[in-house]
């Protein structure tokens, strides 16, 4: 194929008052596929906008040679767009391609014409078999379980099911350089079989924003890691495997500990000994009579200039440790309420939701530190199960019950209504336990403090929750569900926008915990890990 190539050359960019990535490089060339990790508010999307040319850096440059597709995490719809605007869109851009053939044959002169041209044009519409096109997006829509018809608008779909339609066309698209932004969050595992396949076979360059931590076995050549190293650079990792990059990166991270706890420890006792040296000085000014003082006071200063010089060069070689992410403290959650008087805690017999969930004959109860996975295809009904035993969607058939003063932490996929967003995590934390306070089902005692959990600094949940990524958000709504202390987490798709560090903590915290335990995801790598749970899948 002609030279395809993504370029990123010391990339700088920040908004007012928050700078976001500083120096990032990257270099990719066709066959080249390349996961971009880090911790949440890291910049992941910003450098993905960047590559893509929808953000100017302040500082560096990106080159990119051959075409260009980006599907974002969040999408702007148009008015009155539908499925078929977007399946149009695909397809002209690729017609453009045999347009551009015919034309270039058409004016072909086959004694002295542009063989380098043509040879372009050809193999343009070879790569992106213009002919198929039509079948190719098709077939995407249905394996990533996107809606067909042509008519639906976007603005009627969820959002899982409008990033499917969008992922579908851009597949189909065939672009020499692909950007994506969490793909395989609103995929089940059928789609996300599809998506890998695709990838592996991908000819151009492709950069993926991802937690999924099979994602990155199965398709990357390289890591590019956006948190701090010891130089305070993101570090391009050319591990293949998830397990040898965190092999590679706990490495570099011990090694940078030992090397700033020396030198911290040097500075200690140099800065102690610029103390006792000032010490002395003070001592040595008045002497007693006949005690050479000139001599004793110059030896003095020397001592503490000396000292002084010794500070100053430790100060000047030493590690500037950036603040390290916040590790996730999980709190230790109670099994059972006061006065529990055994059964279950929660309870569902025989859910109907009409058009969503049917479940006759079904019984699903939760004892004291139980545990559940929910698994299932993108439709069966997953989340709409968790809603119904959170109680937050009414059963048109049907009993749910729980045990009295028995408390729930959910987590749900989607919550960004716009009053919600205007608010900073503070202010909706302390709604949630005011409300829980008020209506006595929590006690002033239980109550845990958001800041506690190190899933947000304090700075971030100071601001209001839309000028947060993303994946900030989630970390809220995450800790957002431990506020009240529950005895049972209702959990759907918890590792969706997650750093793939908090993903490895929270999967362990959940192991460990005494509360019950219910997680719907369509997460390869955490149902492996889950795998021991009782399962129930849809």
């Amino acid at each position: 194929m002609p030279d395809v190539h993504l370029v990123a050359d010391g990339l700088t960019f920040g908004y007012p008052g928050r700078p976001v990535l500083d120096g990032v490089g990257v270099s990719a060339s066709a066959g080249d596929r390349v996961g971009v990790v880090g911790e949440n508010g890291a910049g992941k999307t910003t450098l993905l906008r960047l590559l893509a040319g929808d953000l100017a850096p302040t500082a560096g440059e990106v080159r990119r040679s051959g075409s260009v597709s980006v599907v974002q995490q969040e999408l702007d719809v148009a008015p009155g767009s539908t499925i078929g605007d977007l399946v149009r869109r695909t397809a002209t851009h690729v017609r453009a391609a045999a347009a551009r053939l015919d034309e270039v044959v058409a004016g072909f002169d086959h004694e002295g014409g542009d063989l380098a041209a043509l040879s372009d044009a050809i193999a343009a519409v070879d790569r992106l078999a213009a002919w198929d096109v039509d079948r190719r997006v098709d077939e995407a829509l249905t394996r990533f379980g996107a809606p067909r018809d042509h008519a639906r608008r976007l603005d009627t779909l969820s959002v899982g099911e409008a990033y499917r339609a969008r992922l579908a066309c851009h597949v189909a698209e065939r672009a020499d350089v692909l950007l994506l932004d969490e793909p395989t969050n609103h995929l089940d595992v059928g789609g996300i079989e599809y998506l890998t396949a695709q990838l592996q076979e991908w000819p151009g360059v492709v950069v993926i924003v991802t937690h999924d931590r099979r994602l990155l076995d199965d398709v990357m050549t390289a890591i590019l890691d956006l948190d701090p190293s010891m130089d305070g650079r993101p570090v391009l990792y050319g591990a293949t495997r998830y397990a040898t990059y965190r092999f590679q990166k706990d490495q570099a991270l011990r090694r940078w500990r030992a090397r700033y706890a020396q030198e911290r420890k040097r500075a200690a006792k140099l800065a102690q000994r610029l103390d006792e040296s000032y010490e002395g000085l003070s001592d040595e000014w008045r002497p007693p009579k006949g005690s050479q003082k000139h001599r004793r006071g110059t030896r003095a200063r020397i001592h503490v200039k000396a000292a002084d010089r010794l500070v100053q060069k430790l100060e000047a070689e030493a590690v500037e440790v950036p603040v390290p992410p916040p590790a996730l403290a999980f709190p230790d959650l109670p099994s059972i309420p006061a006065g529990y008087a055994g059964g279950p805690l929660l309870e569902l017999r025989a859910p109907r939701v009409e058009g969503r969930l049917d479940l006759p004959g079904v019984r699903v109860e939760l004892p004291p530190a139980g545990r559940l996975l929910v698994t299932g295809a993108n439709g069966a009904g997953k989340s709409t199960l968790l809603a119904a035993l959170a109680g937050r969607t009414p059963l048109d058939r049907g009993h749910r019950s729980v045990a009295p003063g028995v408390r729930l932490g959910v987590l749900v996929q989607d919550d960004d209504s716009p009053a919600r967003l205007r608010t900073t995590g503070f202010e909706a934390a302390a709604r949630r336990a005011l409300d829980l306070l008020s209506s006595g089902a929590l006690d002033p005692a239980h109550v845990l403090p958001v800041a506690a959990l190190g899933l947000l600094e304090e700075e971030d949940l100071d601001r209001p929750l839309g000028e947060l990524s993303v994946g900030q958000r989630r970390r809220f709504e995450l800790a957002a569900a431990l506020v009240a202390a529950p005895h049972v987490l209702l959990l759907d798709e918890p590792t969706n926008h997650l750093s793939i560090a908090l993903v490895d903590e929270l999967t362990e915290a959940l192991r460990l915990t005494s509360a019950a335990v219910v997680v719907a995801t369509h997460d390869r790598a955490m149902r492996a890990d889950l795998a021991d749970w009782p399962s129930f899948e849809l």
